[in-house]
């Protein structure tokens, strides 16, 4: 089931597809909440956050979601309000590196599931941002290939629900659908 108004953008790093997903938010003319999803483990990675926390505009309202994503979304969304989620990548990567260092369980195959519920039953408009990591040479180490492979299968299945998907290229949009 495609759901209305669910935009997902994808992208590689450093493609733009943030500030797109940011831009489309802004020009709906709706509140906004930013879902965001990363843990923050050094400074590096601190000023990254920083940057797309000075970028966003300070009306926006801020939700953190490194694992309950599906919760999440289901909590926030309702008619007439925006839901930006940035991004899926990091996500998953909480889901599979869990930050008290132990191994999960498996494939992230439940937390996937709800997430999938939680779109499928969007009020409001959704936007969602993922990297594209699939584009290369396969991952020469188990645990790299199983990240790609987990990824690509939740693009796809986030794609497939989506009314509307953009790939950025080089900081421009194409439409894959919709």
């Amino acid at each position: 089931m495609t759901s209305p108004d669910l935009t997902f953008i994808l992208g590689g790093a450093r493609s733009g597809k943030s500030a797109f997903a940011e831009r489309i938010a802004t020009d709906s003319g709706l509140p906004v909440t930013y879902v965001a999803t990363a843990r923050v483990g050094d400074d590096e990675f601190a000023a990254r956050v920083a940057l797309h926390r000075e970028r966003r505009p300070a009306h926006w309202a801020l939700v953190e979601a490194p694992l309950d994503l599906g919760g999440v979304l289901r909590e926030l969304d309702r008619e007439g309000h925006v839901v930006l989620i940035d991004c899926l990548t990091l996500w998953l990567a909480n889901l599979l590196f869990p930050a008290d260092g132990t191994a999960p369980d498996g494939p992230p195959l439940q937390a996937f599931n709800a997430f999938d519920s939680a779109l499928s039953q969007v009020k409001g408009k959704v936007i969602v941002v993922s990297n594209e990591i699939g584009l290369g040479v396969v991952p020469m180490g188990s645990v790299t290939r199983l990240y790609v492979d987990e990824l690509g299968r939740l693009n796809q299945r986030v794609a497939a629900t989506s009314a509307r998907v953009t790939m950025m290229v080089a900081g421009l949009p194409l439409v894959l659908k919709g």
